[in-house]
């Protein structure tokens, strides 16, 4: 992999620097620690994966969530909605769902002659896809335009949905009758899957005192415009050092190619590695958690904090491999091991001189 030489490279401008933005930085870190607060109130434990949603938030990712039911999959999104004083729509997948009964369709009116547009429930700020993998391949690539793009066509013309704009899919992990395999492309477009486990027996009594107790109302902190400030204002605020896009660049590379990083034994493991938008999302993602750190600068501990989250459902294991016992968990366990993270001379990112400003 030939290196990337920093000195080619633009000079970022000073807010993006950790030294412009530190204190902007922890005032958004601080408005996000809230929310979560906020939702931590009505959801028990799960920690990691409502830091992942927090993730998901700010860097305009989507999430594939795996997980038994009754995790508070649902709980949390309707949760976050209410928090974020948006609109929430739940979709239950189903084997005779239609493409229509997510994106919409156009309605003969008799009295008018004409056709009008009925938008479907993808346009809403936060959408739950339940049990995405029992409806069929037509149903489930009904999802793609919205997804990568944030808006919709029908009969030729497009919508858009409401900034911001996220989707959480589940799927059921142990029940496989009467489901479909995800299309590829599909899972591409979610930033980060998500293993969720069972609650630890303390959190178990936490659940229970609470579901048998009043109700918790939850306070609306933010609108859905302050909150697309904020994803806005994460990709200005926090500096990504050449060194760390090099470092994704080769993690990525060598889950395509593991002989790069001298693994050759490897090489009979995988069919397909990530793609390069796996790559996107993983420095955005990396961004994103660096932010609620409150920090205005990545590092390398980041990426590898979510690597998994963001690699492993791009990965497509040989016969070989999943015969071994093999899963993409391991396998990217291996790859991080083996690349070298970079020393990032965080102190002169700090002390790089801001551009002057104009005569």
């Amino acid at each position: 992999m030939t290196s990337v030489d920093p000195s080619t490279e633009p000079v970022p401008p000073a807010p993006a620097t950790p030294a412009g933005d530190a204190g902007l930085a922890r005032d958004t870190a601080a408005r996000m620690e809230r929310i979560l607060y906020e939702v931590k109130r009505v959801v028990v434990g799960q920690d990691r994966f409502l830091e992942r949603v927090m993730v998901a938030l700010l860097a305009q990712g989507h999430l594939l969530v795996e997980g038994v039911p009754g995790l508070a999959k649902t709980l949390t999104v309707k949760t976050l909605a209410r928090v974020l004083q948006g609109q929430m729509r739940r979709i239950q997948f189903t084997p005779d769902l239609l493409p229509a009964d997510l994106v919409g369709t156009r309605i003969y009116q008799p009295h008018s002659g004409e056709f009008s547009t009925v938008l479907g429930p993808v346009f809403t700020h936060l959408l739950l896809a339940d049990e995405i993998n029992r409806a069929p391949a037509k149903v489930q690539s009904a999802l793609l335009e919205v997804m990568q793009e944030r808006q919709v066509t029908l009969a030729g013309s497009t919508h858009r949905v409401p900034e911001p704009f996220l989707v959480m899919a589940t799927q059921n992990p142990i029940e496989t009758e009467g489901t479909y395999p995800l299309p590829e492309a599909q899972v591409d477009r979610f930033m980060m899957k998500v293993l969720i486990g069972y609650p630890s027996e303390e959190e178990e009594f936490v659940i229970a005192q609470r579901f048998t107790g009043a109700p918790i109302e939850v306070a609306g902190l933010i609108s859905p415009a302050e909150l697309a400030a904020l994803q806005r204002s994460c990709r200005e605020q926090v500096y990504v050092d050449p060194a760390i896009v090099q470092y994704v660049v080769r993690l990525v590379a060598a889950t395509r190619e593991p002989q790069r990083v001298g693994l050759a034994e490897l090489a009979p493991l995988i069919t397909w590695g990530a793609s390069p938008r796996g790559t996107l999302h993983l420095v955005e993602a990396a961004r994103a958690l660096a932010l609620l750190r409150r920090r205005s600068y990545v590092l390398p501990g980041d990426v590898q904090d979510l690597a998994a989250d963001v690699l492993r459902h791009r990965l497509v294991l040989s016969y070989e491999a999943m015969a071994a016992g093999w899963t993409p968990d391991a396998y990217l366990a291996r790859l991080q091991a083996a690349v070298a993270a970079p020393q990032v001379p965080l102190q002169s990112v700090a002390a790089a001189p801001t551009p002057s400003p104009g005569p």
